[in-house]
């Protein structure tokens, strides 16, 4: 499994402009309806699951890094965004420190095996600081694709 087999190259920005955690789940899931990943009709039932899914405990993993995450009737196949905020967003990371990527998966219901295997491939992916910095610091969704495509290619 690729990253850019599940990440919707149209929910990818350089620069979000949410302050809080609900406006960053607002955000890509909005970038990800536009996009065409989920029906416009889903997407306060999608915010609605990944924020209960916040509530059990933050997705925001330390290093300035969040996975937020969840799994819902709402979609056929999981799908991706991927956003970097260059102010930093509080998540209640357990190192205290804002987080700066996200990678927003949306998985369906019944797709325990898929679900579990973007996660670990999005954090292997997460965990090299050079490859962090340089999504940190990409000025738009072109250069932040190249990096993703670059860096998974490289992963076993």
């Amino acid at each position: 499994m690729k990253i850019l087999d599940f990440l919707c190259p149209d929910a990818v920005v350089a620069d979000l402009k949410a302050g809080t955690k609900k406006e960053l789940i607002e955000e890509i899931v909005g970038m990800m309806v536009d996009a065409g990943a989920f029906e416009k009709k889903h997407k306060l039932k999608i915010i609605d699951v990944l924020m209960a899914r916040e509530a059990l405990g933050s997705t925001a993993i330390g290093q300035g890094i969040a996975i937020p995450h969840g799994k819902t009737d709402c979609v056929d196949n999981l799908v991706a965004g991927l956003a970097v905020s260059k102010r930093g967003i509080d998540f209640d990371a357990l190192d205290g420190e804002p987080a700066y990527i996200f990678f927003l998966l949306a998985a369906p219901s019944d797709s325990a095996g898929p679900h579990l295997k973007a996660l670990a491939r999005v954090s292997r992916l997460l965990k090299d600081k050079y490859f962090r910095e340089s999504l940190k610091s990409a000025k738009d969704k072109k250069e932040i694709l190249e990096l993703v495509s670059r860096e998974d290619a490289q992963l076993n």
